[in-house]
């Protein structure tokens, strides 16, 4: 376990936003345009919905990194979950993520790589699982090499997340004679349903672009003064980020018809076509399939140590392979593991679908989370908390009522979805009782 004590506090505030930044910024926003325009049906709603989905966010980082300040260890989230529900809603939460969270992000980041390559090469649709295929397993084998060369890998790559996004957006809000964007009034199109319909669905599809922040707060022991740099990092790198996402969903707008927007999961690349031509379209496009091959780098190299982490405590079953280390010191079982499950998924869904599930049930676990800050408030008022949510208990409200929003909304919407992703979840009830009987 590593504590707020062995910690080195070296980070000041500009590399803590960076950091932000780096963490959430991923592939959501290139190609969550599409299914957003979709839900909405209108340009005012869409960019509405980014913003919503952002402050929701900036409530939700600032809400969770209270508990990172006071709880900065191995595990993140799951110790949280423990520490105010107990044992069960933690383990049920680290299966949560093994099973569906980290494999489904895996797999839709795929399947968007494989779609984008594709379409670059003129290779047609069925190259598209292959090629995402091709994508999951180079990434895996670049992280058996060892934590340092995946590490290294990750800060090249994010390097690359940043050219297309400030070129598009440059370029794309100069570019002469485009498509008049309507920002006012803020109204659903006729064809999508009611404002709380559009809402919904447009949320759940920009919470996608805007996830990632539960594990900003983790940077909160390195920091040399998290509790005045902590929610500054935060409330900077989120807000940030919102307008970075405002911007280039802006430009998008503006680069192509809303009609052209809808449903078109290939916006990213035929906007950087319009703005920069052919051959600087595909320049730009060769950039976001970089941006998106790190972002998978980032989640297969988290997403493999959480099996291994639980198997050291013997939670699963074949825990005695699942923590076996390559000679790079790698968990390779464990890699190999989330690796099959995500390449299942691949053939399950599609890109909307299998983010629309992960989005659903890890919302469930921020919203335990929002809860168990105001719960040990209350339980645990000694605890030491180098960091405290501002304007308390407004803003932990906010999150809570955001979360309770996008899961009550995708009840309503894709009620089949977030019931598979339930069920999933509580698969893992039996494998908790049997292990804990085995033990």
């Amino acid at each position: 376990m590593a504590t707020d004590q062995k910690l080195n506090r070296t980070m000041t505030l500009v590399p803590a936003i960076s950091t932000v930044m780096g963490t959430v910024i991923g592939a959501g926003v290139f190609y969550k345009a599409s299914s957003v325009a979709d839900a909405t049906g209108s340009t005012s709603m869409s960019l509405f919905v980014w913003l919503v989905g952002g402050l929701i966010s900036l409530a939700a980082g600032l809400t969770g990194a209270e508990l990172a300040a006071a709880l900065p260890q191995t595990g993140g989230m799951l110790v949280y979950i423990e520490r105010a529900y107990g044992k069960l809603a933690s383990y049920l939460l680290g299966w949560a993520q093994i099973i569906i969270y980290f494999p489904a992000s895996i797999a839709a980041k795929g399947v968007i790589f494989g779609t984008q390559v594709a379409n670059l090469l003129h290779w047609g649709s069925a190259a598209i699982i292959p090629s995402g295929i091709a994508a999951l397993v180079s990434v895996a084998m670049i992280n058996m090499l060892g934590s340092k060369i995946a590490g290294q890998f990750q800060s090249i790559t994010l390097f690359f997340k940043l050219i297309p996004l400030a070129l598009i957006i440059i370029f794309g809000l100069l570019q002469p004679g485009g498509v008049d964007v309507s920002l006012f009034p803020v109204s659903p199109g006729h064809a999508v349903g009611g404002w709380a319909t559009a809402m919904g669905a447009g949320l759940l599809a920009t919470m996608y672009a805007y996830d990632g922040w539960i594990h900003v707060g983790n940077i909160a022991g390195e920091m040399k003064n998290p509790t005045r740099d902590l929610p500054r990092a935060i409330a900077g790198g989120l807000l940030g980020i919102m307008i970075i996402y405002l911007l280039v969903n802006y430009a998008f707008l503006h680069a192509l018809p809303f009609h052209a927007i809808q449903g078109n999961q290939n916006t990213a690349m035929d906007a950087a076509q319009q703005i920069f031509g052919g051959f600087g379209g595909k320049l730009i496009t060769i950039g976001i399939l970089i941006s998106i091959y790190g972002t998978l780098n980032g989640y297969t190299m988290t997403g493999m140590r959480l099996p291994y982490a639980m198997a050291l405590e013997n939670s699963l079953p074949f825990s005695k392979h699942l923590v076996k280390l390559n000679r790079f010191k790698i968990p390779y079982i464990a890699g190999i593991f989330e690796l099959i499950v995500a390449i299942a998924l691949m053939f399950v869904g599609g890109f909307d679908t299998l983010t629309d599930m992960l989005i659903f049930v890890i919302w469930l676990f921020y919203t335990m989370v929002f809860i168990a800050v105001i719960k040990l408030r209350r339980t645990e008022p000694d605890l030491k908390r180098p960091y405290r949510v501002p304007f308390y208990p407004v803003v932990p409200i906010i999150a809570i009522l955001g979360g309770v929003f996008i899961i009550g909304m995708t009840l309503m919407t894709e009620f089949k979805l977030a019931m598979i992703g339930v069920l999933a979840t509580l698969a893992g009830l039996p494998l908790y009782y049997f292990m804990q009987k085995r033990k």
